[in-house]
């Protein structure tokens, strides 16, 4: 008898971490964004702040409303396919040829609409059942991208021009293709991947209680499901709160005509959008309605170049390559897909200047 596909693994708590410094630079930062906001509704209720206080009040409402909904659609996407979806049949597809297999996983996301939350677990399952890590790098840049959650939420962030999640769209999936190809001709899985992940995986959950994965009703797995997406959603909303919180905080304090000159100068404006997405960390399902906070302030390529690099590179996608490639391919990863996501931004700012 065929075995059955082995889906992908069930909910484990997540490993509580020893206080390290990192983890007291967090406690810092969100005592200070606690304490900064306090400040501001203190602020707030006298007559000299009111209007500004209440312009930085609508604006962080705005953005949070209309992101919050998406991200939580993403994380029960995640959720939903860390569970139930089977990988065999992406094994059988990518394993037999392995250019083909690039430009397949570059557009796997639209089959598997995972966030960049979510999408290491995912590469990791992948990566356990022989997938060429090159392949595996096209889906770990392009998925978080080029997915149909995210071309939504762009869209709707952008008042439904569809033109701006296609260019979003397009790019992502170009630019990981071309990394995929170049850096999986540099490493393979041995000098890529830590040895722990170039095994194949077993096929239980080890979740107490879970038993083996066939065994496993319909309903417990729902309910691992449901926790996986929770844990995403309830890990990355401090990301969203903050980005938001920064986009109001500069639309609402910051005098537009200190922007005009990016305007003029959009490579300035492109690094400078770079480096936001790379510190705010936000989801890919809701870092567009930050970016459209930008409309007509800065230009379009430095708008595009946001949406691009944030769901490839930030602060918690290193940390979580950390643990599953080799130090080596993470530098490599940390120089190439800036540079590479700069240059293509470069192009179409030359090519395409009103993109947005």
């Amino acid at each position: 008898m065929t075995p059955r596909p082995t889906p992908l693994p069930l909910y484990q708590p997540p490993v509580q971490t020893s206080w390290t410094d990192l983890g007291k630079l967090a406690w810092a930062g969100s005592l200070l964004f606690l304490a900064v906001a306090l400040l501001l509704l203190l602020l707030g209720q006298t007559p000299a702040w009111r209007a500004l206080i209440g312009t930085l009040a609508i604006n962080f409402l705005a953005i949070m409303i209309e992101a919050l909904p998406f991200m939580l659609i993403g994380s029960l996407a995640g959720g939903l396919i860390e569970v139930f979806v089977p990988v065999a049949w992406v094994e059988r597809v990518v394993r037999q040829h392995r250019i083909r297999a690039v430009f397949l996983a570059g557009a796997m996301g639209l089959l598997l609409p995972v966030c960049e939350c979510a999408i290491v677990p995912v590469i990791r399952r992948l990566l356990g059942k022989g997938v060429p890590l090159a392949a595996a790098l096209s889906f770990l840049l392009a998925g978080p991208i080029v997915n149909g959650i995210v071309a939504v939420s762009t869209a709707i962030a952008y008042s439904y021009d569809w033109m701006v999640p296609a260019i979003r769209l397009g790019c992502g999936y170009g630019i990981a293709v071309v990394i995929g190809l170049v850096v999986g001709r540099w490493f393979n899985r041995e000098s890529g991947l830590l040895p722990e992940w170039g095994r194949a995986l077993p096929s239980g959950c080890g979740h107490e209680g879970c038993g083996h994965t066939h065994a496993t009703t319909r309903r417990v797995r729902l309910r691992h499901a449901l926790e996986h997406a929770r844990d995403d959603f309830f890990g990355v909303g401090p990301f969203l709160v903050v980005g938001a919180f920064i986009a109001a905080l500069v639309r609402s304090v910051v005098p537009m005509d200190i922007f005009s000159h990016l305007l003029a100068t959009p490579w300035q404006a492109i690094l400078i959008m770079m480096a936001m997405a790379i510190l705010l960390n936000l989801c890919s399902e809701a870092d567009a309605f930050i970016a459209a906070s930008f409309r007509g302030i800065l230009p379009g390529s430095a708008q595009m170049a946001f949406m691009v690099l944030g769901p490839m590179f930030d602060i918690k996608l290193l940390l979580m390559y950390l643990t599953v490639f080799r130090k080596r391919l993470i530098v490599t990863l940390a120089v190439a897909v800036p540079v590479v996501v700069f240059l293509a931004m470069l192009a179409l700012q030359t090519v395409w200047p009103e993109v947005l």
